[in-house]
């Protein structure tokens, strides 16, 4: 008759301690150094494991790259400029109550894009290149020649950088076709911003105006650069952004200004 294998007696001052229980003695146990634990693993898996489980648990093993590991202290300037963002998104986003037919301001999504169309860069050049053609004074041919250079040169610039930056809007709005004519497809900065302040600032310098149309003048540019957030076009950093370069460009023009005679010469050329 084989007898039952006497049980482990547990001490009366062990009975209360926590740590003696089974589910808790690997606690007790002393820790080893990493180099024995990785050479414990060693032999593990060659005893145990095949050629491809030791390379999974080497693969396993290596440190992780630089840009998986969490930065637990940001600099001061990263949290300032994500929190910029976030605003700047949150903001848009609410703004566009017309960046889809079934928005609250839906109905009205197709005057919010016309008033965007009068500042679009296609149709003023098309009629700067006409009314060039029609004009007959030396004064205007200077004016259209300066101007029409100016909308090319807003046209490349706006290009350039979105092509650099490469942003999205704040809602899934597929440019249309006169967009992709005159290479408007990103978000930053806004094209259509950038031009009606170029334009205005422009005739209010060169133009002889009443203060209404003045004044109307710096609505519209205003109004143009509101119509992109409404249709979900662009965030309102684009916008504010493309009132910057803007007045930058006319600037720039205005140092580069064509006299008469030298848009003369061009004709001729031409």
């Amino acid at each position: 008759m084989k007898m039952p294998a006497p049980q482990r007696r547990i001490r009366p001052r062990d009975r209360n301690n926590v740590l003696a229980r089974p589910e808790f003695l690997s606690l007790n146990q002393p820790s080893t150094s990493p180099q024995e634990s990785r050479s414990f693993n060693r032999k593990q898996s060659g005893q145990y494991g095949n050629s491809s489980e030791s390379a999974r648990e080497r693969r396993q093993s290596q440190q992780l790259p630089e840009e998986d590991c969490m930065q637990l202290n940001p600099s001061f300037k990263g949290i300032a400029w994500n929190s910029f963002m976030a605003i700047d998104i949150a903001m848009s986003k609410s703004l566009g109550v017309c960046a889809h037919s079934t928005s609250s301001w839906g109905s009205a999504r197709s005057m919010v894009k016309l008033i965007g169309i009068t500042s679009h860069g296609f149709p003023w050049i098309v009629g700067t290149i006409i009314c060039l053609c029609n004009c007959n004074t030396l004064a205007g041919q200077e004016v259209l020649v300066n101007l029409l250079l100016a909308l090319l040169l807003d046209i490349l610039t706006v290009a350039g950088l979105q092509r650099l930056m490469k942003r999205r809007g704040p809602y899934e709005v597929t440019p249309s076709i006169l967009d992709h004519l005159v290479l408007d497809v990103y978000a930053f900065p806004a094209g259509h911003a950038s031009r009606a302040t170029m334009v205005s600032k422009f005739f209010l310098n060169h133009l002889v105006l009443a203060i209404p149309l003045r004044i109307l003048l710096v609505l519209w540019a205003f109004t143009v650069g509101l119509s992109r957030i409404m249709i979900g076009r662009h965030h309102i950093s684009d916008v504010m952004g493309g009132f910057v370069i803007g007045l930058l460009q006319f600037n720039f023009v205005e140092i580069l200004w064509l006299s008469s005679s030298t848009c003369q010469m061009l004709f001729l050329l031409w």
